[in-house]
């Protein structure tokens, strides 16, 4: 006999006009943990959901005063969380399988064996934890990523979260999210989806910089066995996964134009193929595109279909960069401080920033926008021994003001004299790694062409290589 002290496993409703039946399942329940109500017709049973709130409720089909299937449609329309296992003693297949479009959870036959209903019972038990798990932690995530958690003030800001929960509302099926890097195009994705009706589908993303042609190909789409060397078997891809929900493709303005044309037809039609496959597959995918380029630009250029661009840019938000909201930037350090508080024991905890940082900061270009701020208060976090983030611990550019007030006079020349071209190169190092890794603005800051930039750095690796080569000779 299980003790009677023993905390309840759940509140279970057992519904049968059968006195004898009730009284040996109330029995056996009750020797197993659980709280019990009892109702012998329709009516009581409604009383009792509606008084008691039962999590699970053992229902009888046939009752005096109707079917226990219309008992279970009510209950599973007011609340769908509730257990529901049917009872009968005439199995019928077509009476099964209308309770479980009705939402039953399982069937139990007359005569009742209780080893087998108590397997059933801890079954339901189980079952209605994970759904509350899962239930809480898609609350979670909706509140880690709702619009609440972009921080802005500004005007310019207010405009792009305003339009982003207007389309979070809306069916629109394309967005494109243009903005500097670090702008947080990504967390505007998120927040889109969790707000929206398709918040309880899947939000998948791909970062199209990260990965070759051919990969983001076979991610997107997914293949038939065999459709190349390594396909061994299929393979769904992200559009199919994301079915019903959101799809971001962040970095865009870097997908390969071959594969631009396959992923416009897919917004176009709603259908795609594997690879390898011939069959047609429908789908209703939301996709948030980001790019840290201007597409429309690129599409000029060649770099980018004009024709995707209209179709993507069904909805466009732009993100402004940081140094366009500077009254943000106070909060979003308070923001960041209370976040690294919390992973914080203790008395070491950070009460905000001294008043020479404050200035600092408000002075600052910040070209690698929100994450470089981000990342300037968990570097000081760690290192700042007091309340205060002073300027003792800011990276050196920081409290040098970006730079903003150096001038070409400034640089000195060793008195051994230096290489111009590793003056250069140092000079697009420097730049690449202050944005973040965008080279667009690093071009920018240097008053030279993105594609000077890249050939920069790839004579630099080739001279790697040489070198390498040399020494392995």
């Amino acid at each position: 006999m299980t003790n009677r002290k023993e905390k309840s496993k759940a509140n279970v409703l057992i519904v049968d006009d059968n006195e004898q039946i009730v009284r040996t399942l109330d029995m056996a329940l009750t020797s197993w943990a659980y709280d019990t109500l009892q109702a012998g017709t329709i009516a009581e049973a409604k009383l009792q959901i509606k008084t008691e709130e039962p999590q699970i409720v053992l229902l009888d089909i046939e009752l005096p005063d109707g079917s226990g299937l219309d008992l279970l449609s009510e209950i599973k329309e007011q609340n769908p969380e509730t257990i529901v296992v049917m009872v009968t003693g005439n199995v019928d297949v077509n009476t099964t399988i209308a309770a479980l479009r009705g939402g039953a959870h399982d069937f139990v036959s007359k005569p009742i064996h209780l080893e087998e209903l108590r397997v059933t019972l801890r079954n339901s038990v189980e079952t209605r934890t994970l759904r509350r798990e899962v239930k809480q932690m898609r609350r979670q995530r909706a509140e880690q990523f709702s619009f609440e958690e972009i921080i802005g003030e500004s005007p310019s800001m207010g405009k792009a979260i305003e339009t982003a929960k207007k389309v979070a509302a809306s069916e629109v099926s394309s967005v494109l999210l243009q903005g500097e890097t670090g702008t947080g195009k990504d967390l505007f994705a998120r927040a889109i989806h969790f707000a929206s009706e398709r918040r309880k589908a899947p939000y998948l993303a791909i970062n199209c910089a990260a990965l070759p042609a051919n990969l983001i190909e076979s991610e997107l789409f997914g293949y038939e066995k065999g459709a190349f060397t390594d396909a061994k078997k299929r393979k769904e891809g992200l559009f199919e996964q994301a079915d019903g929900g959101t799809l971001f493709l962040d970095e865009i303005g870097e997908m390969d134009i071959a594969l631009q044309a396959k992923l416009l037809r897919v917004l176009e039609e709603g259908k795609f193929r594997r690879i390898g496959g011939l069959k047609e597959i429908p789908i209703d995918v939301r996709v948030i595109a980001a790019s840290n380029r201007d597409l429309k630009e690129e599409s000029t250029q060649g770099n980018f279909r004009l024709d995707l661009y209209y179709r993507l840019a069904v909805i466009q938000i732009d993100i402004p960069p940081l140094r366009d909201r500077s009254s943000d930037i106070l909060l979003l350090a308070k923001h960041y401080i209370d976040l690294t508080n919390q992973k914080k024991r203790g008395n070491s905890k950070l009460e905000g920033l001294s008043k020479p940082t404050e200035k600092i900061f408000k002075s600052y270009e910040w070209l690698g926008n929100v994450r470089e701020l981000r990342n300037v208060i968990e570097r000081a976090s760690i290192l700042e021994d007091g309340k205060l983030i002073t300027t003792e611990y800011l990276p050196k550019d920081l409290v040098s003001g970006n730079g903003a007030e150096q001038t070409v006079s400034d640089f000195r020349l060793p008195p051994d004299g230096v290489a111009l071209q590793d003056v250069e190169l140092e000079l697009v190092r420097q730049a690449v790694q202050r944005t973040g890794g965008n080279l667009t603005q690093a071009a920018k800051l240097l008053d030279i062409s993105r594609d000077q930039v890249r050939y920069r750095l790839k004579r630099d690796g080739d001279g790697k290589k040489k070198s390498i080569s040399a020494a392995q000779d």
